[in-house]
């Protein structure tokens, strides 16, 4: 099994980890009830997604 020749400095151990972070998640408001809801997805209280009804959703009836 191979070994590594030198010990990976904390530095460059770190510079590699650079992009191994959570990102934040995009918020928007509801064009049609005004709630926040995460891009690119249905309004989970009234259905709607881009000002039109993509959902029948049993609250709003």
């Amino acid at each position: 099994m191979a070994h590594p020749k030198r010990k990976i400095s904390k530095q460059r151990r770190n510079k590699r980890r650079t992009h191994d972070n959570a990102a934040f998640v995009q918020l928007s408001k509801c064009s049609n009830c005004g709630t926040t809801v995460k891009y690119h997805t249905v309004c989970p209280e009234c259905g709607y997604y881009r000002g039109k009804l993509a959902i029948e959703n049993k609250k709003a009836v």
